[in-house]
């Protein structure tokens, strides 16, 4: 159950991810930038061959083969749970499906559709995938810091 639950929510994040980049590539890329919220951020078409923050800038297949492995991993261990903490199940949960969005795009393209640009801030361009990786993987380190001091606490009580 817990297999297909999460292959489930995979897909419904993936399919987030390639409709909202539909919308991007048929309304922004035609029609140009245009600010939302207040003017805090802006729709704006990028074609992105890189990584985060354009890293790795026309590497595709690279980046390609090395998402494709890091998202084989996640796979394995998330439906062979080899991981116990429903926490960590869901940051690999959003990891995976912005993954798998990402990866489409430079399989299709060659690659990646951004569209979200920040204004408040200096910062890249960014698609829905984006966010999910960068969500999961931010959770994901919390988490383990949290693990580490709880850790260092309980062996720090049980010296004293």
């Amino acid at each position: 159950m817990f297999q297909a639950v999460s292959l489930a929510v995979i897909a419904v994040l993936t399919v987030i991810d390639r409709l909202t980049k539909y919308a991007a590539v048929h309304t922004v890329k035609v029609n140009g930038p245009k600010e939302f919220l207040f003017g805090l951020f802006r729709f704006r078409y990028v074609e992105n061959t890189g990584a985060a923050f354009s890293a790795f800038s026309d590497s595709t297949t690279f980046l390609t083969v090395v998402t494709v492995i890091v998202l084989a991993v996640c796979l394995f261990i998330l439906l062979g749970r080899k991981v116990k903490p429903m926490f960590v199940n869901v940051c690999l949960l959003l990891v995976v499906a912005g993954g798998i969005g990402n990866v489409i795009d430079r399989v299709l393209y060659g690659y990646v559709v951004d569209f979200i640009e920040p204004l408040f801030i200096d910062f890249a361009v960014f698609n829905f995938a984006d966010c999910c990786i960068t969500v999961g993987a931010f959770m994901l380190i919390a988490y383990e810091i949290y693990e580490l001091f709880k850790e260092r606490k309980k062996k720090s009580e049980n010296n004293d």
